[in-house]
């Protein structure tokens, strides 16, 4: 068994912006991430990244490298390829790796575990070519390959992010087709006095538009009624603005519309989350330091809610010098003055953040897709099948496993489960806040037979510097 001060679970930047205060507190530190190398999602395999790919992927990316260079440090272990399957008492990590189940044990753990795409949906959303934008994000800065022939289809940010990016790559895509209206745009200016505070993003999102429009890229704004043709695989997008429907022939599709806080590792251990309106997501509770109601458990970055990636390092940071106070390493005065610039710099990343959400919500066709489309594709249930066990009296996602086992495959509901949540609440019109979420059951993610067999007894190993 590894035992450490720190158990460190994800390696993006609130974990590894975590990591390295907590080390230069001279706490011992292990990092555990199931990525074969730091970064997490927003700087996956930057240290890998040619110039040329850093130049497309831009300065954002390539400034992941300081966060990946911090873990050499005498005082942090990272452990690759390190899957967590299950967390015991607030103390104790099972985790697989190479093939062996393994355990660690720590005084305090740190969920650091960011957020995944908000699912997208619409009818042909399961068909061959049709992906998340994110997932074509990871396909350009892993493997340097571009979906060609691709429209981007959804809202918020990430749609120009990739589209700009794709452009530089020399693969541009056909069109974007956004879901956002210019109503909602009105409705986010009463934020914009506190989104001026973070102008730097706003002057980012200008850029990129400019960027598009000099490329000759088409943004189709308001769409609705969006839908994936095709018999084998997408083959055209279809939508309405207006009373005009609109038809793009292509090859690829890319989905999103949002990202939301990955909560299975904090549901597992009983952490309550609230929903969020704002975001129309579920959230954990957690204090201002990332300090959840489990006493040695503590969340920081996009896990806690989504403010970003430069949020979400001085969100790692802040719940570091926390952790290091209460193991009585730096006092409550250092404490205070070193976590006063990292608030600032907090602040300022989500200053914008309130103006973001309103302007680009997500698409309500795909909150409460038609009766037809799928929503769990694990287990292929639809949203109609879900409408109808409301219609026999289940109020709540736990019961739909019991009628039809939506969340039951090997996702565990990851991918599905705020569609029910929505879907539910909508059918039975009770909150979502009380219509709740799947109960999360061990393991977290799939464990072999064989795996838990070759754990090996050995005896306990410090982390230690």
């Amino acid at each position: 068994m590894l035992s450490a001060d720190l158990i460190i679970i994800g390696s993006g930047p609130a974990g590894m912006s975590a990591a390295r205060r907590a080390a230069s507190a001279d706490l011992s530190v292990l990092i555990l991430d199931e990525q074969p190398a730091p970064g997490g999602q927003i700087y996956r395999d930057v240290d890998r990244a040619s110039a040329l790919r850093g130049d497309i992927l831009g300065k954002d990316f390539r400034d992941g490298q300081t966060l990946t260079k911090g873990l050499q440090h005498d005082n942090i272990t990272h452990l690759k390829g390190a899957v967590v399957w299950q967390i015991e008492d607030g103390t104790h990590v099972a985790f697989t790796r190479d093939g062996r189940a393994e355990f660690a044990s720590s005084q305090r753990i740190l969920l650091a575990t960011g957020a995944l795409e908000r699912p997208m949906p619409v009818p042909g959303w399961t068909l061959p070519g049709v992906m998340t934008a994110g997932a074509a994000q990871i396909l350009l800065k892993q493997s340097g390959i571009a979906c060609e022939r691709a429209v981007l289809v959804g809202s918020g940010p990430l749609l120009y992010l990739v589209a700009t990016q794709m452009v530089r790559a020399g693969v541009p895509p056909l069109a974007l087709v956004e879901t956002q209206t210019k109503t909602d745009l009105m409705r986010a200016m009463r934020h914009v006095r506190g989104a001026l505070r973070g102008w730097p993003y706003l002057l980012k999102g200008l850029k990129m538009l400019v960027e598009l429009r000099r490329a000759g890229i088409t943004r189709h704004v308001g769409a609705t009624q969006i839908a994936v043709d095709g018999a084998q695989c997408a083959t055209a997008v279809t939508f309405r603005i207006g009373n005009t429907k609109h038809r793009i022939e292509c090859d690829t599709v890319l989905l999103h519309h949002g990202v939301v806080p990955n909560t299975q590792a904090a549901r597992s251990i009983d952490i309550p989350h609230s929903w969020d309106d704002a975001q129309n997501c579920f959230a954990p509770e957690c204090d201002e330091w990332g300090r959840s109601s489990v006493a040695t458990v503590f969340i920081a970055g996009d896990g806690a809610g989504i403010r970003g990636a430069k949020a979400a390092a001085y969100a790692g940071e802040i719940a570091a010098l926390e952790i290091a106070h209460d193991l009585n390493i730096v006092s409550k005065e250092d404490r205070d003055a070193s976590v006063q610039p990292l608030r600032k710099g907090l602040n300022a990343e989500r200053a914008a953040r309130p103006f973001i959400d309103v302007a680009y919500p997500p698409y309500a066709g795909a909150l409460t897709p038609s009766d037809d489309t799928i929503i769990c594709r694990c287990e292929e249930v639809t949203a109609g099948d879900v409408r109808r066990m409301a219609g026999l009296g289940c109020i709540g996602p736990n019961q739909t496993k019991a009628f039809g086992r939506p969340g039951m495959g090997p996702c565990q509901g990851r991918y599905c489960g705020l569609s029910v949540t929505q879907i539910l609440s909508a059918a039975n019109e009770i909150p979502p806040n009380k219509t709740g979420y799947y109960r999360i059951r061990p393991p977290l993610k799939p464990i072999t037979l064989g795996e838990i067999a070759a754990m090996a007894e050995a005896e306990t190993i410090e982390v230690r510097k």
